[in-house]
């Protein structure tokens, strides 16, 4: 929108280093400038810095691919710095620039894409996979990875396969990852689950002193649900599975899910530390964007440790910031093959702008940005990625993900998620030429090693800790004392009835954490007709003032009815047996 440019105008200085924009421009230009805005500190930036000079150079190889127009990928590292991210953006609208990759985050394609919607100038990103980013409203920003609508859904399925209900959802509050949090509610809730807590973390949270970090982690120690998602970032995400095992929350009983976050950390790891890192993150669930193998990605992988020059190791986004190169030649390629020229102008509502320090009427408007456009999105090939096209509604085919089991050695491979057929042990793309079958029966996992070393599914649940304590009242009788009876010298209950009890108990698929409370003196039987009508009263035994009761149902209230009455007939029975043998 125009204001987003007229607000700009109160912060922005521009070099005096200024192209002067040409109008009609010869149709097949020396260079084509593409520019590029990440922070080069992160693994995400190193990764795409590294793939996307490597897809420059392969473009320009073959002279005859852009009939000798050369491609230009001028990279800005934002130093994590969303202000110095707004000012390169408006700095590549000067220098003539087709399109721009990036931004890498997705708060700041928020804020960008209302300039490429102004200016013609498409952006396209492979990192800014926030679900909100409509089409409809961002026309000019295109995600060239699977959005992470999909990631959540592949993650709610899982959910569902396990059999969980609630889960905690753990994340920073930044626009990617609470709304892909949003989006997870979304999809549990149309599978009768929830997120019963959402624990926000700063986008700023303090590595070096992660106290933000531990007050979460110690609140969600005393929950119910122990099905924990971790939709954050890399740096965050390490310090976030580092202090759980710090407070014993890597054992068994935990279920912890990580998005494709720890995969991109995972694979770009040193090997020779890959055994190391992994065994501390031993049985966490996590994900992957799927690319089908393909001669292309074995050759481009092969590659990868000489570009890489033994910085960082090759993953999923690296793949992707390659084939996104890619895309963007590919559009400039049919746009300079339709005869169509490559021209900017200047934009007339930015006139007034003119004088002074500033010099705002200096941006450019890309004159075939709308024609570029099309041609990005109708984008027909076969990448690293392996086949890429996009949807009517600009989503990726056959969006799909690796799900991926943290083991001791390393990573283990459990299966599949694709939007065509849900879990599966056989890789989508074997699945798309057959019918869809979504079926509960059709879904399947191989074994997953969980936290703690178990092969058991956890039941993803605990009493937690501020719940109530299930109360039980146990007559302190004088007789028939097998049954039940006091421990001298202690508070404890002992006898038959309290070992069937607990066995059944130990039968039920979730905890019941009670206790028993006496009544009665131990000198004499005590009154179950007073004590029953004490309990519906509400008035309790003088001596027991902390005595409840409580039936979560009525079927569980006839059962105990029941086992009652057959103690009390069984007690009947042997004092008459015992009182005829006397």
């Amino acid at each position: 929108m125009f204001w987003v440019l007229a607000l700009l105008s109160s912060f922005i200085v521009l070099s005096g280093d200024v192209i002067v924009l040409s109008e009609g421009a010869s149709s097949r230009p020396h260079h084509i400038n593409v520019g590029a805005i990440f922070s080069l500190s992160t693994l995400y930036g190193q990764v795409a810095d590294i793939a996307m000079k490597a897809a420059e150079d392969d473009v320009n190889s073959d002279p005859t691919f852009l009939n000798g127009s050369k491609l230009r990928i001028l990279m800005y590292d934002a130093k994590r710095n969303g202000f110095l991210s707004i000012m390169k953006a408006l700095q590549f609208m000067e220098t003539d620039s087709v399109a721009i990759i990036g931004p890498q985050t997705s708060i700041m394609a928020h804020v960008l894409s209302y300039l490429g919607n102004e200016l013609n100038v498409p952006m396209c990103s492979f990192t800014a996979l926030d679900p909100t980013l409509s089409p409809l409203q961002f026309p000019f920003f295109v995600q060239t990875a699977p959005s992470d609508l999909f990631l959540m859904r592949a993650v709610a399925e899982m959910i569902t396969y396990y059999g969980w209900s609630d889960v905690i959802a753990l994340y920073n509050d930044d626009d990617n990852s609470r709304n892909g949090v949003t989006s997870l509610g979304d999809e549990l809730e149309g599978r009768r689950c929830k997120i019963s807590y959402k624990a926000v973390l700063p986008l700023d949270v303090v590595i070096g002193s992660p106290r933000e970090i531990v007050d979460e982690l110690v609140k969600i120690q005393g929950m119910e649900s122990r099905v924990i998602i971790v939709n954050t970032f890399p740096k965050t995400g390490r310090m976030i599975f580092k202090e759980a095992k710090r407070l014993g929350m890597m054992g068994r009983g935990y279920v912890w899910i990580a998005t494709t976050w720890m995969t991109s950390l995972l694979d770009s790891a040193n090997p020779l530390s890959l055994p190391k890192v992994a065994k501390s993150l031993t049985g966490v669930l996590t994900l992957r964007i799927h690319t089908p193998e393909s001669r292309k990605k074995r050759d481009f992988a092969a590659r990868w440790n000489k570009l890489r020059n033994g910085t960082v190791g090759l993953n999923v986004y690296g793949l992707y910031a390659y084939d996104t190169v890619w895309i963007i030649a590919r559009a400039v390629k049919s746009l300079l093959d339709s005869g169509a020229n490559i021209s900017f102008s200047s934009d007339s509502r930015l006139n007034h702008l003119k004088g002074g320090t500033l010099n705002l009427a200096a941006l450019s408007m890309f004159d075939q940005g709308q024609q570029f456009l099309d041609y990005i999105v109708e984008t027909k090939m076969s990448g690293v990625t392996g086949p890429v096209q996009f949807l009517p509604d600009r989503s990726m085919i056959q969006p799909a993900y690796d799900i991926i089991n943290v083991v001791g050695d390393g990573l283990r491979q459990i299966g599949y998620w694709s939007n065509h057929s849900g879990l599966s042990v056989i890789p989508p793309e074997l699945l798309y030429s057959k019918p869809s079958n979504r079926s509960s029966s059709n879904q399947h996992l191989k074994n997953v090693t969980w936290p703690g070393g178990g092969s058991v599914t956890p039941r993803g649940w605990v009493f937690p800790d501020n719940g109530r304590r299930l109360r039980i009242g146990v007559p302190n009788r004088a007789s028939f004392k097998d049954f039940v009876s006091k421990v001298n010298g202690s508070n404890q209950i002992d006898g038959y009835s309290i070992n069937v009890f607990e066995a059944a108990v130990k039968l039920l698929s979730y905890p019941v954490p009670h206790e028993f409370v006496l009544f009665g003196d131990g000198l004499k039987n005590p009154n179950y007709n007073d004590l029953v009508n004490n309990l519906t009263t509400g008035v309790k035994p003088k001596n027991q003032n902390q005595t409840e009761t409580k039936l979560p149902m009525l079927l569980k209230l006839q059962l105990a009815i029941r086992v009652h009455a057959q103690i009390f007939f069984t007690s009947c029975m042997n004092s008459n047996l015992q009182e005829r043998i006397q």
